[in-house]
């Protein structure tokens, strides 16, 4: 292996914020923040807004994730989809002959 050309591959603590589950695993990433963990030692910190704890596919519970209001954007962008009219069949018919 060449020397100096790798990431620095070192044990990282990831940490989901809302479930309040942690797990301590290997990465590359790179994270200012440090936590101590169960063995004593102090590790690199990468906060996670979703994790296996409090995802709806593996707990089963439906949770709404929308921090940022893109679907109310939406809808007050573009309107609601039932208040649309349907385009009118006659002029349609018209323009064709």
């Amino acid at each position: 292996m060449r020397q100096g050309i790798h990431p620095d591959y070192r044990e990282v603590v990831f940490q989901d914020e809302d479930a309040g589950f942690a797990f301590l695993t290997r990465s590359t990433i790179k994270t200012s923040e440090t936590i101590s963990w169960e063995d004593g030692n102090d590790y690199p910190l990468v906060k996670l807004e979703i994790s296996s704890a409090s995802h709806p596919f593996f707990t089963g519970k439906q949770k709404l994730v929308d921090s940022t209001g893109r679907v109310e954007r939406f809808k007050q962008r573009y309107g609601s989809t039932s208040t649309r009219q349907a385009p009118n069949q006659e002029a349609s018919s018209q323009e064709e002959e």
